[in-house]
């Protein structure tokens, strides 16, 4: 059994009167691809943001290695994400970005380079982030989530917008990573991109972890041949089972 990279444990979020996340417990295993899935509104979002440090929650523990990282932010410094849409300083070029991330990370950080190279990005990054397509973007967004060799990987939505041709160089990368022993949070609409990539699902449902398991005993479970369809299931039933 593979140790905990990120035990999340009765966390709650409310934004007004909508408790957005509700004693949610959830395992991330080291060295393996987790899929967050659920329908809209289920928290997924929320739970992505809490363990980034990007939204405090109101109740329960977040510990990253054994560490609670709750109200801390040294611990993202392990951390490469990938959002669904990236927000880039705009007058800037992709070489000046990674030089300024850089800066930030300061002298002796392990770049990776390896997507820059293989999506042809050189000529790219000398130009403004404003001026490139979206599909370029998104490639750009791949490439810093990678950049500086991080522990673990939150990719949303990550081969939204690219090719048939980047989306495989993406996915490859993202094998080859867990391969490699690093550990990777991944949300999609894409059933079976994430079918191709993930061995455990977390499903969330109303704000809570509904399901948490190998992607093999939710199919067990849902008497399904596809994730799609045992997600689609869960949905329909309504199936819970606590987190391990």
């Amino acid at each position: 059994m593979n140790k905990a990279m990120i035990q999340i444990t009765d966390l709650s979020k409310r934004f007004g009167a909508l408790d957005v996340l509700s004693s949610v417990d959830l395992v991330v295993r080291s060295g393996r691809v987790i899929a967050i899935v659920g329908p809209n509104g289920a928290g997924k979002t929320t739970l992505i943001k809490s363990v980034l440090g990007l939204t405090r929650p109101d109740a329960g523990h977040i510990l990253l290695d054994g560490v609670n990282v709750i109200g801390g932010d040294a611990y993202r410094s392990r951390i490469g994400y990938m959002p669904q849409i990236a927000r880039f300083p705009e007058n800037l070029t992709g070489a000046e970005l990674i030089a300024m991330l850089k800066d930030l990370r300061g002298p002796g950080a392990q770049l990776d380079t390896e997507l820059i190279d293989c999506f042809a990005l050189e000529e790219a990054l000398q130009k403004p982030l404003r001026v490139l397509s979206g599909g370029t973007r998104q490639k750009v967004n791949a490439a810093m989530a990678f950049l500086f060799s991080p522990e673990l990987l939150i990719l949303d939505e990550p081969t939204a917008g690219l090719d048939p041709l980047s989306s495989s160089i993406l996915k490859d990368k993202i094998l080859a990573e867990r391969g490699a022993g690093k550990t990777v949070m991944v949300t999609s609409h894409i059933m079976n991109e994430l079918e191709e990539l993930a061995e455990d699902v977390a499903f969330m449902l109303e704000g809570r972890a509904a399901f948490v398991g190998t992607l093999d005993e939710l199919k067990r479970i849902t008497s399904q041949i596809t994730l799609e369809r045992a997600v689609a299931t869960m949905m329909t039933r309504g199936w819970v089972k606590a987190a391990a």
